[in-house]
């Protein structure tokens, strides 16, 4: 199960209007530059991390390890694309904001679940 982050939930609460990807980071429990890589990945399906780096205007290593984030918590996925010339690059694939947005109500839900339980515990 991913965990919501109680200290970004409760920022999250007391925000007036919360976007999409204080929400995304909130319920993920990623940081923020790990969403905005989802989000730029949104926008570029397809791509190879050297594509999304120039993107997003981070080093290349950072990408890597932010796409690894996002493959953890269901966000992304990778397949091999074979090169012409030989060799193989990486091209990755946002999960559709359909299904991502199906996925934050299951993790929200669950933890929300978990939280009730624990109250339900509470002086027993």
């Amino acid at each position: 199960m991913n965990d919501p982050d109680p200290q970004r939930f409760r920022s999250l609460m007391l925000a007036d209007e919360p976007g999409f990807e204080d929400v995304l980071t909130c319920v993920f429990s990623i940081q923020p530059h790990e969403s905005r890589t989802y989000l730029a990945l949104l926008e570029r399906p397809n791509s190879t991390t050297e594509e999304l780096a120039r993107t997003t205007g981070r080093d290349r290593s950072n990408v890597s390890r932010s796409l690894a984030t996002l493959r953890e918590k269901g966000l992304a996925s990778r397949r091999r694309h074979l090169l012409d010339g030989g060799g193989h690059v990486y091209r990755h694939e946002p999960t559709p904001l359909s299904e991502a947005k199906a996925l934050m109500h299951r993790t929200l839900d669950e933890w929300c679940a978990y939280v009730h339980g624990r109250i339900d515990e509470f002086g027993e």
